[in-house]
């Protein structure tokens, strides 16, 4: 079978889903760019073993976009069984789903996530419909995104999900660290605290660590918080100043998978205090090392894969308080601590990037066939 994706960026986990992918299907990924102004040139991933990859000629338009419209002459209906949008949201996809709509080509489009949002515009939701109707099968990564498919104009008969993931099957440990274990990392790691929360992200406003140093003044001090990200903003350096979080409170330049893996692995509890995150693959990275997970009700990884009081806790956005009460709930009680860890263990073993390949495939060929 014949399959082209089209998609963005190579990043880390589409690269390792392409290659595991690819092993099921002759698969052609469409990259728009090779790099992200966002992104430093270290966390791409081009270890491209088992698919075909073809980068187009684009046009830079606006802050961080660009317009490729040689994407057109690789839209062929009778060169490929199966054309896949990656998303509807770049002038490249929008480009290809007009151009695709216009000459009747039918195409699958995917949906990592999304939200609904009650002050959108008129002109944005006809916007959007018009390119998520458009589609004559979707992808979703589960009852939210499909949800919000449906309203924006999808028939729910044709939404097929799947498991959204970043994790590779043997980056899912067989069971939670002993202490001892924990303590040998932290020493690597130079970590000195008792009790250690991670949170992982670009230092991004939507990423709400602010609420985190916000919650960590209700917190005892002996709770180490790291976040790993890169440079904190000034503003992030005065709040944690003037909570007097100084020795407690670490910020923690951005790390290659490897050396992020020991954060996880070193730490108790991850928090991602998000004020709008379509899915949160560090959700999925938590739980594959085995931490009970807490987000907010703006975060679709979360409201996926986190049952409060089963794995972790949905607390709402921006409530610094609530967020407080949910850490020290999880690291004062090391029973809850423990089995909260083992289901992470158990539920992510559905989430890895081998069971997501898998899925596609088996999805390919049921779409195949109604194709033909």
């Amino acid at each position: 079978m014949k399959v082209l994706f089209m998609t963005n960026i190579p990043s880390p986990y589409r690269v390792e889903f392409f290659n595991e992918l690819g092993k099921y299907c002759d698969l052609t990924v469409l990259f728009e760019r090779d790099n992200d102004k966002y992104r430093r040139k270290e966390w791409f991933n081009f270890n491209i073993r088992s698919f075909k990859s073809i980068f187009l000629n684009c046009k830079r338009i606006g802050h961080n976009n660009v317009l490729c419209k040689d994407v057109l002459k690789y839209l062929n209906k009778k060169k490929y069984d199966l054309i896949v949008v990656g998303g509807y949201a770049t002038p490249t996809a929008m480009l290809a789903i007009l151009h695709m709509k216009m000459k009747r080509i039918p195409f699958i489009l995917n949906a990592d996530g999304g939200f609904i949002r009650a002050s959108e515009s008129r002109l944005t939701k006809i916007v959007k419909k018009l390119f998520i109707r458009s589609a004559t099968w979707w992808l979703s990564s589960g009852k939210h995104t499909t949800e919000y498919l449906i309203y924006y104009g999808a028939k729910r008969e044709r939404i097929f999900t799947y498991p959204f993931t970043s994790v590779r099957s043997n980056e899912v440990l067989d069971r939670p660290l002993s202490q001892e274990e924990k303590e040998n990392l932290r020493n690597e790691l130079n970590i000195s605290e008792d009790k250690v929360i991670l949170s992982v992200g670009r230092f991004i406003p939507s990423k709400g660590f602010d609420v985190l140093l916000k919650s960590a003044a209700y917190l005892p001090r002996n709770y180490g918080i790291y976040i790993v990200g890169g440079k904190p903003p000034q503003e992030y350096i005065e709040l944690r100043k003037q909570l007097r979080l100084e020795e407690n409170v670490h910020f923690v330049d951005f790390k290659l998978k490897p050396e992020l893996r020991k954060y996880y692995m070193a730490s108790d509890l991850f928090v991602l205090p998000t004020r709008s995150d379509v899915w949160g693959l560090v959700i999925n990275e938590a739980m594959a090392n085995g931490l009970p997970v807490i987000t907010t009700n703006r975060c679709i990884a979360g409201l996926e894969l986190v049952t409060d009081y089963e794995n972790g806790f949905i607390v709402p956005v921006d409530d610094e308080l609530s967020l407080s009460q949910k850490i020290n709930l999880i690291l004062e009680n090391e029973a809850l601590q423990r089995n909260m860890s083992i289901r992470n263990l158990e539920k992510i073993r559905g989430y890895t990037i081998e069971m997501m390949a898998e899925k596609h495939a088996e999805i390919f060929k049921i779409i195949k066939r109604e194709n033909n």
